[in-house]
């Protein structure tokens, strides 16, 4: 009986040194954007290049999603305000079609490009759970990441987050 706790115990220890490896990326503060492009609703490309180039916000998002539904006027309110100040947005959903995103966007009168994203490859490049998802970077440098958690962002500590940048 000696012996099986022994080997029990060792077989614990030794599981706890190998750490399994998570499927998809799961992006930092200090990372850089990864290399991607998408295509938004109205026609033009997003790149991880482009948002490389001065101050980004990166979203990524579903309708579906009550926390997102809360997010995305704040979002909006970030766009209509900062767009014009250079900061270059990207919307991107996480395994939403294009129909679906367009019926929500006409309710809730938003304006912001996005691009609809069936499956998770884009979003698989930053991270593995969790929406909304809120990335504000400075020369492809990711500065700072929102999420629920513990509880969703607003316009004004985004929009804080945006002037400490500009």
């Amino acid at each position: 009986m000696k012996r099986v706790l022994h080997i029990l115990l060792l077989m614990l220890s030794l599981s706890s040194c190998i750490k399994e490896k998570k499927k998809g990326a799961d992006l930092g503060v200090g990372d850089l954007v990864p290399d991607f492009t998408v295509v938004m609703n109205e026609g033009t490309k997003v790149s991880g290049s482009l948002l490389r180039q001065g101050v980004s916000v990166i979203v990524f998002f579903t309708t579906q999603c009550p926390d997102c539904q809360e997010t995305l006027p704040h979002i909006q309110q970030l766009y209509d305000e900062y767009l014009s100040k250079g900061v270059r947005f990207a919307l991107i959903s996480r395994e939403e079609g294009q129909e679906s995103i367009s019926a929500y966007w006409s309710r809730r009168g938003f304006t912001m490009p996005y691009s609809a994203q069936e499956d998770r490859r884009i979003y698989e490049l930053f991270a593995h759970t969790r929406v909304p998802r809120i990335y504000i970077c400075s020369d492809g440098i990711i500065m700072s990441i929102f999420t629920d958690m513990p509880s969703n962002p607003t316009y004004e500590i985004l929009s804080a987050e945006l002037d400490k940048l500009l």
